[in-house]
């Protein structure tokens, strides 16, 4: 992609309401995980960061299962920040529902909802919601074609094989400006590449370990499909885990203990073998884990933002467990000195070129 305007690019943060740890090292309750999200998001907009995106989890380690109710509070204590999901698992819900409740917030927002959708990296939702795992692929895609016609907010004929037909049925409310802001969160499926372009949607990239630069086929698919569909060729978002702190040290006691546990616990879920020393070093310092000072974690970015050609990054803090008062600290951290640094690197790497 084209070098994008520094200025320009948007920083932001992901939460999936992960459950802090209290003083006494304890998680607090999913109500007073909710309520701290709030208050980081309070934070996140008062600082200036470009958007907050709250994901869609079914579990007992994530305490947001409604982020657009979530999104709707902090709506009212907000004056800037886009609002977005991140994600909507729009395979186990119903696209009629997903528009409706966020042209709801887009009206509460004054224009700053943003639905980020995806087929989730968890499945919870399916037998929750009474799906069935085998229609994993047709649910998405099925439902992805009619929300994108809700999208035009004119009266929808559908039918398909995951949900009752429409007949020239019209959804309300309207959003005021007659464009609801879209987003696609791919983990990394070069056919979720295509469908997001062939959509005409931005895309957000989800890199969650390994090396940033092993995205960039990705990166090049997406730009060609667009060509190939004549669709526009939206900036592209990423988003990975984080931790910062004053210093490295502090950073990297903080990332191992709370960070690292967290891809553990869900390496044992999975059958994974558990993130050793020699990985979870890589992954700080060549990988996908921005952990270290403002100064540390600003020299990683900017070179990932740059060897990508990303146009917003969206840092996932507060995995694991990590208290209120470290998440807090950081978001402070990452919006008044990551982001001036990324960005005054980022100048600087094109007044050399």
């Amino acid at each position: 992609m084209k070098n994008i305007d520094p200025q320009k690019i948007v920083f932001g943060l992901d939460s999936f309401g992960d459950i802090p740890f209290d003083q006494q090292e304890k998680p607090v309750s999913q109500a007073k995980a909710i309520r701290q999200v709030i208050k980081e998001g309070i934070l996140a907009d008062q600082l200036n960061l470009g958007v907050i995106a709250l994901g869609e989890h079914h579990r007992r380690d994530y305490a947001i299962s409604s982020p657009d109710v979530v999104l709707a509070a902090l709506a009212t204590r907000t004056k800037q920040i886009t609002l977005a999901s991140g994600v909507t698992v729009l395979s186990s819900d119903d696209p009629v529902r997903v528009f409706e409740r966020f042209a709801t917030l887009d009206a509460i927002s004054n224009g700053r909802a943003e639905v980020v959708l995806g087929r989730g990296s968890f499945t919870e939702s399916f037998p929750l919601y009474g799906y069935n795992l085998r229609d994993y692929d047709l649910l998405f895609e099925e439902k992805l074609n009619l929300f994108n016609q809700l999208l035009k907010e004119k009266p929808v004929t559908w039918s398909g094989k995951t949900r009752a037909a429409l007949q020239h049925a019209a959804v309300f409310p309207k959003t005021e400006s007659g464009h609801l802001a879209v987003r696609i969160a791919v983990g990394g499926t070069p056919a979720s590449v295509v469908r997001t372009a062939r959509y005409n949607f931005p895309l957000t990239l989800a890199i969650i370990g390994g090396k940033p630069e092993r995205f960039l086929p990705y990166v090049k698919l997406y730009q060609k499909a667009t060509e190939q569909f004549a669709t526009r060729l939206h900036p592209l978002a990423i988003h990975s885990h984080g931790v910062i702190a004053r210093t490295d040290e502090e950073a990297f006691t903080l990332a191992w203990k709370y960070l690292r546990q967290s891809f553990v616990k869900l390496g044992h879920e999975r059958g994974w073998t558990p993130m050793s020393a020699a990985q979870f070093k890589f992954e700080i310092e060549a990988g996908s884990f921005y952990v270290g000072s403002p100064q540390t974690v600003a020299k990683r970015l900017a070179t990932t933002i740059s060897q990508l050609g990303a146009g917003r990054f969206e840092l996932v803090y507060g995995a694991g467990g990590l208290p209120a008062r470290e998440r807090l600290k950081m978001i402070e951290l990452y919006a008044t000195q990551v982001v001036p640094q990324v960005r005054e690197l980022l100048m600087e790497g094109q007044r050399q070129k």
